[in-house]
């Protein structure tokens, strides 16, 4: 013990303060009086440390002498100047030598995070006329009452629509069945806000040889672009995904702005297991997501987000709820670090439903309160707008449960519509069967449910089950496009 304790007595005191080494000689009051010399500085911050030091006492008890350990709390008060991160300082004190007949020989101090923390500059790189463009562009697509014809399927999507109605999967077949939706008569005018085309679309003509942008544009509605390339495995995960295609988005973006595109979308798709959705895949699909935006609207294109988690499994509502909450927080935690304007975006996330294969079916009152009620929790009422994607619901399912939460009876900041594909397609598709005679049975069936929904999206729908597939399942599993 003797050797230990003079060992201890050679010891000196270090204090380590960002990358600073001080070395202070063990002394009782030389570490107080460094304390109260740096608190004379000006402009510095208040620290507060609570001191814990041992005493020694002899005590006699039955004619032997005892030592008994005392822990000793002081607490001080000093100033360092501005510093962010972990301050530690840990003086050990061996050698005080015998005050009022006690051996003090342990001095600790520990100091945790200043509680001041500097915050990055903000470089904005949107203009205040780029702001307004951005504005009112997303304000256009979700005027009262509209909302989205989501017409960007890929090629490979379309052949397992054509194939249903035994189409040939042809480029022509492709122009031949989106020119139908978009000369639909003008009923659908005050429906459809904007429209989202896929790249082949983008630059197909009418039969009068007006380019499909042109023609939508005239009609009063918004151009968009599917901008990203298709998901793809996220190494180190069960089976979850990522989406490709940032490299090259710059100049995409710029291109497609020229060419009559004024918003965007890219879709991230999760999924609910026990296991998933992990951290790793709800970060980066966070982030990728966020990356997409800010490049959009340097261009001034606003940029549609879609945190898509998909319907297969058997979880119930409040998983759904639960998992929804987390993947929106993480998403505009993202956004908000990569300097997106909130006002200039759009949303497009699915409505909060029970797993497919759950066996408790729950009510369209249910699935919006749970819906809304995961959106105030998480989406900013900057946002202009949420514009919900069908999730393999029916025609007729998604527009109720669309209408029941406009009247959800919860606060709602931001305009709550659709952004369809299946959903108001499917009877269309149906109607038109690949025949070119069919054409105007497939526009009625279009202008029915862009009706229907254009009510919903008011709270005004009610149900009448006419449309040829309104009632049809549209569920497809592990659904990619």
């Amino acid at each position: 013990m003797k050797k230990i304790w003079s060992s201890l007595k050679s010891l000196y005191a270090e204090c380590y303060c960002g990358f600073s080494n001080f070395v202070i000689p063990t002394s009782f009051f030389q570490p107080l009086c460094y304390f109260h010399y740096i608190s004379k500085v000006e402009q510095c911050e208040l620290w507060s440390a609570t001191v814990f030091f041992a005493s020694t006492t002899r005590e006699h008890q039955s004619q032997k002498c005892s030592k008994r350990l005392k822990i000793h709390i002081v607490k001080i008060q000093f100033c360092i100047q501005s510093f962010c991160g972990p301050l530690l300082v840990i003086l050990t004190c061996p050698g005080f030598g015998k005050v009022r007949k006690k051996r003090y020989f342990l001095f600790v101090c520990l100091f945790f995070y200043s509680s001041r923390v500097r915050m990055p500059h903000s470089y904005p790189f949107l203009t205040p006329e780029q702001k307004k463009e951005l504005s009112d562009i997303a304000q256009r697509i979700v005027a009262t009452g509209k909302g989205i014809l989501a017409a960007d399927e890929s090629t490979g999507s379309v052949a397992k629509r054509f194939q249903s109605i035994n189409a040939e999967n042809t480029e022509e077949n492709r122009r031949l069945y989106r020119q139908l939706l978009f000369t639909a008569d003008d009923r659908v005018n005050p429906c459809i806000g904007g429209v989202i085309l896929f790249h082949e679309t983008m630059y197909q003509k009418t039969d009068d040889g007006k380019p499909f942008p042109q023609y939508l544009k005239e009609r009063g509605m918004v151009v968009g672009i599917k901008v990203d390339k298709g998901v793809v495995p996220l190494a180190g995960t069960n089976g979850e995904t990522t989406t490709q295609g940032l490299d090259g988005l710059y100049e995409r973006c710029a291109q497609y702005k020229k060419d009559g595109a004024d918003f965007a979308k890219w879709r991230c798709v999760l999924k609910i297991t026990p296991t998933t959705p992990s951290k790793l895949a709800i970060l980066e699909n966070a982030n990728v997501l966020a990356r997409y935006a800010s490049i959009c609207q340097m261009h001034g294109i606003v940029p549609i987000v879609e945190p898509e988690i998909l319907p297969d499994g058997d979880h119930d509502l409040k998983r759904c709820q639960y998992i929804t909450e987390k993947v929106l927080a993480a998403v505009y935690k993202a956004l908000s670090d990569h300097h997106v304007y909130l006002e200039g975006t759009l949303l497009k996330p699915n409505m909060v439903t029970a797993g497919h294969s759950c066996s408790h079916k729950y009510s369209n009152q249910e699935i919006a309160m749970a819906t809304v009620t995961a959106l105030r929790r998480t989406v900013p009422p900057a946002v202009p707008g949420i514009t919900f994607l069908s999730g393999g619901q029916s025609e007729e399912e998604a527009s109720i449960n669309l209408n029941a939460m406009n009247q959800c009876p919860l606060h709602r900041p931001w305009a709550l519509t659709f952004s369809y594909g299946r959903a108001l397609q499917a009877s269309a598709l149906k109607a038109w069967g690949g025949k070119k005679e069919n054409g105007k049975a497939c526009q009625d069936e279009f202008i029915k449910r862009a009706l229907a929904n254009s009510q919903a999206c008011q709270g005004k729908y009610v149900s009448s089950g006419s449309s040829s597939a309104g009632g049809e399942s549209l569920f497809v599993a592990n659904h990619a496009y």
